[in-house]
């Protein structure tokens, strides 16, 4: 997958991302709303493996802004004509600016089109309310809230919320523009 628009990239990450993603996957404040403030502890060599191995339905992403890298996506396809998505702007600088909902537009309007996904499923961090936003903002509808139902890797209970987006709801979302 490779998608454009103006200055912004989404890409396959390819074996040369192995110490970019390395160092986003072991920053703790970067990973803190995955369940990891104290980071993943990965290698690189465990990165490069990762991304070696990875099968025709997992795709890695990696965002870029001016053909610097500033993040990932990832999607995976399920049966019944579903995706599961997942996204991180990594550097700090580049939040609240509206990258993460151009990012996101860019890789459902992929998934809907391209692809022929009828039903984009993701998931968050009960207490990650900027990224709720973005996914109501986008038309992801709320399905599922499981409070206290997984622990961080200090052992804190976390609670997460169940989005779903369809492919006829997006473009009813887009046709209101």
């Amino acid at each position: 997958m490779h998608l454009l628009k103006d200055n912004l990239v989404i890409r396959e990450a390819t074996a040369n991302d192995a110490q970019t993603l390395c160092n986003w996957w072991n920053d703790g404040m970067i990973m803190a709303h995955a369940g990891y403030p104290e980071g993943l502890g990965t290698t690189v060599q465990e990165t490069l493996e990762m991304l070696q191995n990875a099968t025709g339905c997992n795709h890695r992403l990696i965002l870029e802004i001016d053909d610097v890298p500033v993040g990932e996506m990832n999607f995976r396809i399920l049966a019944g004509h579903c995706a599961e998505i997942g996204i991180k702007i990594c550097n700090f600088n580049h939040h609240n600016q509206g990258f993460g909902s151009a990012f996101l537009t860019m890789l459902i309007s992929s998934l809907f089109k391209q692809l022929e996904v009828q039903k984009i499923i993701l998931d968050t961090n009960l207490k990650n309310y900027r990224a709720q936003h973005v996914y109501e903002k986008l038309g992801f509808r709320k399905v599922a809230v499981h409070h206290d139902s997984w622990r961080n890797q200090l052992g804190e209970l976390q609670s997460s919320v169940d989005y779903e987006l369809t492919k006829e709801n997006y473009v009813m979302e887009a046709s209101a523009d």
